[in-house]
């Protein structure tokens, strides 16, 4: 299933400064028997964002509106716990296309990357000085530059650079899932076949 290209993008953040959030907070267990990754976004922290009469709980960051943008930064070991990949499903299904952490549970990264959400690891420093100027205007703008491998704090033009997997940023350039990279080569691996003897 093909996704949005990913090559820059400038949003505000959504600041998220809990360490140790697992995929059963980001999406609890009783809503993964939908095998389409649609409506999981409704779903997205269920238990942080609704009481049990699910009005809004008023406190939590997904209910404040001034807090808004693509990008979620996230606290230490973000997305760590089960396997899920309808974790990573409900932070793309919400409208969050970047998550910011200085640290990810690795399957859950990879997770994030196979469905077109980025994963930006920072240093522990980097992030928090993202989260001091969340708080200090919540309008004030990142831009994640896939390409040069950099996030940016436009306020203070302060950067830095992230790792990413060569063939994982060559597929969110292009939109591609691991489906979509194979049908791009399709002709590539059909003369491969012809030219390889059985």
């Amino acid at each position: 299933m093909a996704y949005d290209k990913f090559t820059t993008l400038k949003s505000s953040a959504v600041p998220l400064p809990i360490e140790n959030v697992d995929t059963d907070q980001i999406i609890p267990a009783r809503f993964l028997k939908a095998t389409e990754r649609k409506g999981f976004g409704d779903n997205l922290f269920r238990d942080w964002r609704y009481n049990q009469d699910n009005t809004p709980k008023e406190d939590f960051v997904l209910n404040d509106s001034k807090y808004s943008g693509k990008i979620l930064v996230g606290g230490k070991n973000f997305g760590s716990g089960s396997s899920r990949e309808h974790a990573a499903w409900a932070v793309y299904d919400y409208g969050f296309r970047c998550v910011i952490s200085s640290f990810f549970a690795d399957i859950f990264r990879g997770n994030c990357l196979n469905v077109g959400v980025l994963p930006v690891q920072v240093s522990p420093a980097f992030l928090e000085k993202i989260f001091a100027e969340i708080e200090k205007d919540p309008k004030t703008a990142f831009e994640v530059d896939l390409k040069a491998q950099t996030v940016t704090i436009l306020a203070t033009g302060e950067s830095e650079s992230f790792d990413i997997n060569a063939y994982k940023k060559d597929n969110m350039t292009n939109g591609f899932d691991d489906i979509d990279y194979l049908l791009n080569i399709k002709d590539r691996i059909q003369e491969f076949a012809k030219s390889t003897p059985l």
